[in-house]
């Protein structure tokens, strides 16, 4: 069987490589889901993974929109003497395929995490030179997402390396969204629109509001860190190729205030929502931040523009983002420690030369509608007079 499957992937190499490309059915909205390393990093198992398929389920997670429950680092096992990846038999005794019925059997879809190097960033078998055994592998199993990460590379270039993957993928003919995770080394959003779905702009994010950890050769940074550096990328996202500021650290240690802050930044970055929590003992304020389903409509929204930020006022971001049917998605992001006052005239117009859209409140009336408070506060026809507490938001929605 095994060398049946090698003569597979040769013919697959030699066949499909002038019409390889990725799948363009998928992503067009940004994915949705949850992915185990932020909070168990190396520390995953099967019935962990099971378990969460569970929550996300019995949550209300998956009739919110979220449906991939990926596997990041470390199931890896050790490759055997044709080459072929297998899991750590210990943390996944009924292998991947079984695992992977059980997720397909909630509804949801399956991920797993690969490397383009010769070892993952935990150390196990990256997917260098085995590119294509791989994708025929990840087929056999039902895997829907894969994670392809940047850890011991050499001296590889991404482009190669993640067309190589993107091809091997095409050619085992199982629609596979593809997320690449360089972090942003090689300016992804310059050249990998036609290679993956979602790409990395950013280092890794942890849990903090306001912070840069220094590791000393590399670092990972914080809320407001990550959203800084978005800035001038909104023209390269779209539908079916979406920046990727990294994985929610909701419900991991921030206070509530902050998570509902970062939730509500993703979303109007338009940012994949990939939940990195314990969804099995999620606060109540967790669940009702990563499900608010108001906010997540402007994330999903059908035009797929990226928002972007119109102006600081003494410490508070002012956002928009075009919303279809005329609609506009706003929010005041508090970066400040201290609480503020803002005083904001929707007379003042709004034009996004991108998105050749203006929102003119002088000419048009919109009712205002506050979408953490689920409730209608307004219209544009008076100043909008809040007072709004540290590390937070409002977040609104304007409808003619």
């Amino acid at each position: 069987m095994k060398r049946k499957l090698i003569f597979i992937v040769v013919a697959l190499i030699f066949t499909d490589q002038l019409s390889a490309q990725k799948f363009e059915s998928l992503a067009k909205t940004p994915p949705m889901g949850w992915n185990s390393w932020n909070k168990f990093a190396c520390d995953v198992n099967e019935d962990m993974i099971r378990q969460t398929a569970d929550a996300m389920v019995s949550s209300g997670l998956k009739d919110a929109g979220y449906e991939y429950i990926v596997i990041d680092d470390c199931w890896h096992g050790m490759r055997d003497s044709l080459g072929f990846i297998h899991p750590d038999a210990k943390r996944f005794p009924n292998g991947i395929k079984a695992l992977s019925d059980y997720v397909h059997s909630k509804g949801l879809k399956f991920g797993i995490y690969s490397d383009a190097g010769n070892q993952t960033c935990g150390g196990r078998p990256g997917s260098r030179g085995h590119e294509y055994q791989d994708a025929i592998t990840y087929a056999q199993w039902g895997v829907d997402y894969l994670k392809y990460d940047w850890c011991n590379t050499d001296n590889l270039n991404a482009v190669g390396a993640y067309t190589t993957i993107r091809d091997a993928l095409f050619a085992a003919k199982r629609p596979v969204l593809l997320s690449m995770c360089e972090w942003g080394t090689s300016k992804p959003w310059l050249w990998a629109k036609d290679v993956a779905h979602i790409w990395r702009t950013t280092g890794d994010i942890y849990n903090c509001f306001d912070c840069i950890k220094d590791y000393g050769t590399w670092k990972s940074f914080g809320v407001l860190a990550i959203i800084d550096m978005q800035d001038g990328l909104r023209e390269y996202a779209g539908i079916g190729h979406w920046n990727d500021p990294d994985m929610l650290e909701v419900g991991n240690g921030m206070k509530v205030n902050e998570d509902r802050a970062h939730f509500s930044m993703w979303c109007m970055l338009t940012a994949p929502l990939i939940a990195g929590n314990d969804l099995r003992s999620m606060s109540k304020e967790t669940t009702e931040i990563l499900g608010n389903k108001e906010v997540i409509a402007v994330n999903q929204d059908a035009l797929g523009i990226q928002g972007f930020k119109q102006e600081m006022r003494d410490s508070v971001d002012i956002w928009f983002k075009p919303l279809k049917d005329n609609d506009w998605a706003v929010c005041f992001l508090n970066r400040s420690q201290k609480s503020k006052k803002i005083q904001f005239d929707w007379k003042t117009p709004v034009v996004d030369k991108f998105a050749k859209r203006e929102l003119n409140a002088d000419k048009t009336v919109y009712k205002i509608r506050d979408l953490w408070l689920h409730k209608n506060i307004g219209t544009t026809e008076k100043l909008l007079n809040i007072e709004m507490q540290s590390h937070d938001v409002l977040m609104i929605r304007l409808t003619k």
